[in-house]
């Protein structure tokens, strides 16, 4: 039975990846920080998905967790590098305390969730890192939250490159606008909302569940040929540009 381990897997994209793999057989460990998500997850997702608190930006947390994976599942076959945080600003705003804590949990966080998580991972598995198409395209008032998701985009073929040996594929999806929950969190107001869609050739938002198809593809071995490789996920956005 395939194990694998989804960060920031409590809502949006996360959790409905943990759901679509858990219904095709997969154990599965999803991490997340917020109380409420935590035990919402907890209380719906199923019994055997274990559901564990950790802050990226903690590496005795990350320790705490692959241990915690370790004793449950022994190994993993797919590591879904998901956990990230978006504080927007214009640059003349961005504090040093915002600032860092976007590099600390998009960037440090998911760096060394990888490293830490490496020898869990058996030979022929796979590792995917959310993205998104802003580190390519572009976020007004995003740019501290796109470098950060532009460094995982940057070491990704190298990394491919790394693990090649063990035929431990790496890959990233770069979702466009989705409906999740961050869009109520950042407020993003109906008139946002209908401007983003009108960029859209689809003329609409991604669902979670479209996203999560992309992921447990690229865990799968039918994308078993497939490395170092950004698969957007974005209706088209950006192609008439």
């Amino acid at each position: 039975m395939p194990t694998a381990l989804i960060t920031g897997g409590t809502t949006g994209i996360g959790r409905a990846t943990a759901e679509l793999l858990h219904a095709r057989g997969y154990r599965v460990a999803v991490t997340g920080q917020n109380p409420d998500s935590l035990a919402r997850a907890q209380l719906e997702l199923p019994d055997d998905v274990l559901v564990v608190r950790s802050d990226a930006r903690d590496l005795a947390d990350t320790d705490a967790l692959v241990a915690t994976v370790s004793e449950r599942f022994g190994t993993l076959d797919l590591l879904f590098l998901n956990a990230g945080i978006l504080r927007p600003a214009p640059v003349a705003d961005v504090t040093e305390e915002s600032f860092d804590e976007q590099v600390a949990v998009n960037f440090k966080g998911q760096y060394f969730t990888l490293q830490k998580a490496l020898p869990l991972m058996n030979d022929g598995g796979s590792i995917v890192l959310t993205v998104g198409i802003g580190a390519r395209r572009g976020t007004v008032g995003a740019t501290v939250a796109t470098a950060t998701r532009g460094a995982l985009l940057a070491m990704l073929p190298s990394l491919a490159l790394e693990l090649a040996p063990r035929r431990i594929r790496v890959n990233t999806v770069s979702p466009g606008a989705t409906e999740t929950p961050l869009l109520d969190k950042l407020r993003v107001p109906q008139s946002g909302r209908d401007a983003m869609r009108a960029n859209i050739p689809f003329g609409r938002f991604a669902s979670s569940q479209e996203v999560a198809e992309v992921v447990a593809f690229l865990g799968s071995d039918a994308a078993r040929y497939v490395t170092g490789q950004d698969v957007v996920v974005a209706g088209g956005y950006g192609l008439a540009a």
